[in-house]
């Protein structure tokens, strides 16, 4: 039998669902696809060199919300969440703008997630910030006792909160040994865990509590 007629054979009728359907699924699920670069990307870069570079967050922001406009319109659809899904998504990651104006964490942190919001929607977002958060504080802990330096950090922030509740004003609780977390690498961590949440249960758990 010739090469020509093994392509048109039974393994080939056989397999062409299944490509169809693979190439379906992708098309459907183009901006999960786009968002594990981006947050991909974040991570190394930010443990790396501890910087999350504009050229990876605007072209995601960018992608979200342009692609889901022309994907799934306004309200969404099956190829996209739409512009005003992408919008949510993105206003809940632009909440740790106010982190960044605080000090408390760099602007690149921030432009991830609205990257990430505007990519994956408002579900995704609040599982990221709330895993990738606790991710951090793992982080954070671990590190600090490897250092040996976990009682003196909690006894500067306990007198931290302490003189913040009071009429005096509170000075910065950090010092040159406070450890230096990769949030970047942490909320790719948090996007991982919800995105396997989405995998398994169809839709993240905080999504799940928020919504009943």
């Amino acid at each position: 039998m010739d090469s020509g007629s093994r392509l048109v054979g039974p393994d080939s009728r056989r397999h062409g669902p299944v490509i169809a359907q693979s190439v379906g699924v992708i098309a459907q699920y183009w901006y999960v696809a786009v968002a594990a670069v981006v947050a991909g990307s974040a991570g190394v870069t930010d443990v790396r060199s501890g910087r999350i570079y504009n050229v990876v967050t605007y072209p995601g922001i960018a992608v979200g919300l342009i692609g889901h406009t022309l994907a799934g319109q306004l309200g969404g659809g099956d190829y996209g969440l739409g512009l005003l899904g992408a919008l949510t998504g993105a206003a809940l990651g632009a909440t740790m703008l106010l982190a960044w104006l605080a000090g408390g964490i760099g602007g690149g942190d921030a432009k991830l997630m609205i990257a990430i919001g505007a990519l994956t929607g408002w579900q995704f977002a609040l599982g990221t910030m709330f895993w990738g958060f606790l991710a951090a504080a793992v982080m954070a802990v671990g590190v600090m006792l490897h250092r040996g330096i976990l009682r003196s950090t909690l006894a500067r922030l306990g007198r931290y909160v302490y003189v913040s509740l009071t009429p005096h004003k509170a000075a910065d609780p950090t010092t040159d040994e406070s450890p230096k977390i990769p949030l970047g690498l942490a909320l790719l961590i948090g996007w991982v865990v919800t995105l396997g949440e989405w995998l398994i249960w169809g839709r993240p758990l905080l999504q799940r509590a928020v919504e009943g």
